[in-house]
């Protein structure tokens, strides 16, 4: 497994529409684990492949709370206090991921690892059913809600070249790139002296 570079916007790779796998082998296998290597890292709750400049319609995924008392080591826990276990899914792996149904709408707060340091209220469909590849070639349906359906939009956004900016308003869109765009500049002066 390897950390990789993730992609910043603007750069154009982000507007790509990538391209679906045609067979699962040891690249996709390769990528599935550094991708996720790399979410992880990053402390995301996704990533699809194009974030990271690869051409291929692959998503991974893990909405579990990674980081309560990282600190803490295993069996350090008080006598008498319970440690919380959570059951969600863990680390989801899509190829080729569609979304087939989708109903209501919702509007929350998103972020996004390919422009850090912005959030926006994003309205989404409160519901979604998709269907995509596991890395053993089944093909899986997943029926999913609240910030699952969500992230399962987002990313699946990112592998037709969309991001989450592009489903505000003019205004507020403008807004964001504007204040993007002063940001970078400032980066750029910044590593411009260096």
């Amino acid at each position: 497994m390897a950390l990789r570079k993730i992609l910043i916007y603007p750069d154009p790779f982000l507007r790509k529409k990538c391209a679906p796998v045609e067979g699962i082998d040891g690249e996709v296998l390769k990528l599935l684990d550094d991708m996720a290597e790399t979410m992880y890292g990053a402390r995301g709750v996704g990533l699809a492949a194009s974030q990271i400049g690869v051409d291929k319609r692959v998503v991974v995924i893990d909405i579990s709370p990674r980081n309560i008392e990282a600190d803490e080591e295993e069996g350090e826990e008080e006598e008498g206090e319970e440690k919380t276990e959570y059951e969600g899914p863990g680390l989801i792996e899509l190829i080729n991921p569609e979304i087939i149904s989708s109903v209501g709408q919702v509007i929350a707060e998103e972020a996004c690892l390919s422009i850090p340091g912005f959030t926006s209220d994003v309205r989404r469909k409160r519901r979604v059913v998709i269907e995509a590849y596991n890395r053993e070639g089944q093909l899986m349906e997943i029926e999913a809600s609240e910030l699952l359906a969500r992230v399962f939009q987002h990313e699946i956004d990112h592998l037709d070249g969309v991001l989450f900016i592009d489903r505000l308003s003019r205004l507020k869109r403008e807004l964001i790139k504007r204040k993007i765009e002063k940001v970078l500049g400032k980066e750029e002066k910044r590593y411009a002296v260096m």
